[in-house]
């Protein structure tokens, strides 16, 4: 679950009104078949670009990629689904142009932003919990069909369930299959958010904190105590199936419970993805299939192919993960678990002989006030710049009982930077997490 957007300049009846008109247009002959239930995956061909939230509205490296991938400026057409906001019906704000933030405004203030940036044309789909019906109807499958490409906005992923999978049957809308189709014959779908979460495939991450994710792990649903580490087994739609997904990860420390879902629900690999950031998923699907990042801050690759986790005395602990971080421009390919660092990026020699600072917050914790975002991240690429050391350690804001991360380099630790001294991405140091021994 994920916060909402702020107030968008339009009121929800007239964007409401507005869509169902343009829905009553749609030809006819735009009209699909039924869809059958959802596969899990889709055909490959299309490219996702998922952003790790917080996108920012001048973000034009992302925007644009999603306007280029859907045909360029001038010929894109943007479907925008909202349906992960609350609708107008549970928005107290809803009248008021300067307040509201439902699926209607929120979908109208995509579009915008997507024609500002150079699209044809931008159209909220308006399916969302006021509207479930819509996700199954034809005329909402005609504008569908009609677009490029299309735009998940954030909210809470489980709002995508409840009207896009039919909720616990979990069986394809029409309109999902559709957008499925689309993407299988080469469309862009991008997501922020719930809307890149909702990507996922199985053991889709609905909530949590990573200390409490390390204490106390995992468990299927989702729960009311925000920090508890919950997750889907059935997933999302399944969109992307080369790791687990997470968001936010920097802004809110979500290293540990990324760590810990992965190896309590036996994933090898996750893509942990920072705010205003995003990983382009070309050839999705395919033997192809190419990831590459795009915005401001970075991607969080965790690979647990020889971690081993353990409980003893009932406190848990894993080792053997090897975590990576990749910043605009790198370029990862899934099947070969490799590499290839942006062409601005030379090779880091290391060269600091400082200590790598203490970190006695090592996954920013809603708890300290003076947390540090990006906090475990940036005790590794200090590490990675260290001549002289090995091994930096940080430790949980809190304790009972605290947990201490220990990170090391490897001899095929590699690092790589833009000005010469700093690290500006990483791979494959290694990442251990035990209780802190007293």
């Amino acid at each position: 679950m994920n916060r909402h957007l702020p107030a968008r300049p339009r009121r929800a009846a007239l964007v409401l009104a507005a869509a169902l008109a343009t829905v009553a247009a749609a030809a006819p002959s735009a009209l699909a078949a039924p869809a059958p239930a959802h596969p899990g995956g889709h055909r490959p061909g299309g490219t996702l670009i998922l952003v790790g939230g917080g996108l920012k509205d001048d973000n034009a490296e992302i925007y644009q990629e999603v306007i280029a991938k859907a045909g360029g400026a001038g010929k894109a057409r943007i479907g925008v689904l909202t349906a992960a906001s609350v609708p107008e019906s549970q928005d107290p704000d809803a009248a008021d142009p300067a307040k509201c933030s439902n699926s209607a405004c929120n979908g109208a203030y995509y579009a915008d932003l997507l024609r500002h940036h150079g699209a044809a044309d931008a159209q909220w789909i308006p399916v969302d919990l006021d509207h479930v019906d819509a996700a199954d109807s034809d005329a909402v499958v005609a504008q569908v069909q009609s677009m490029t490409g299309f735009f998940f906005g954030g909210g809470d992923q489980y709002r995508y369930v409840t009207t896009l999978l039919h909720g616990d049957a979990h069986t394809d809308s029409k309109v999902l299959a559709a957008i499925r189709a689309k993407l299988a014959d080469g469309a862009v779908v991008a997501g922020s958010s719930a809307g890149a979460q909702i990507a996922s495939g199985p053991d889709m991450v609905t909530g949590g904190d990573s200390y409490q994710a390390l204490r106390d792990g995992s468990a299927p649903g989702y729960f009311d105590d925000a920090t508890k580490l919950g997750y889907l087994p059935r997933g999302g739609f399944g969109f992307f199936d080369a790791g687990l997904l997470d968001t936010h990860t920097g802004t809110y420390g979500r290293e540990g419970r990324a760590v810990r879902l992965a190896a309590d629900t036996g994933h090898d690999r996750v893509f942990a993805l920072d705010e205003d950031t995003a990983i382009e998923v070309e050839h999705a699907g395919t033997r192809d299939e190419t990831l590459r990042v795009l915005g401001t801050h970075g991607v969080t690759v965790l690979d647990l192919r020889h971690a081993h986790a353990r409980t003893t005395g009932g406190r848990w602990s894993v080792d053997g993960v090897r975590y990576s971080y990749l910043t605009g421009g790198d370029r990862y390919a899934p099947r070969t678990w490799t590499v290839r660092p942006a062409p601005a990026k030379d090779r880091l020699k290391p060269a600091d002989t400082a200590p790598v600072p203490a970190n006695h917050d090592a996954f920013h914790s809603i708890d300290d006030p003076d947390g540090t975002p990006y906090s475990l991240s940036g005790t590794a690429r200090a590490l990675t710049a260290q001549r002289t050391r090995r091994t930096a350690t940080a430790t949980t804001y809190e304790s009972g009982p605290a947990f201490t991360v220990t990170l090391q380099r490897r001899p095929d630790t590699r690092a790589w930077t833009l000005d010469g001294a700093t690290a500006a991405s990483f791979t494959d140091l290694d990442l251990a997490i035990a209780p802190t021994a007293g």
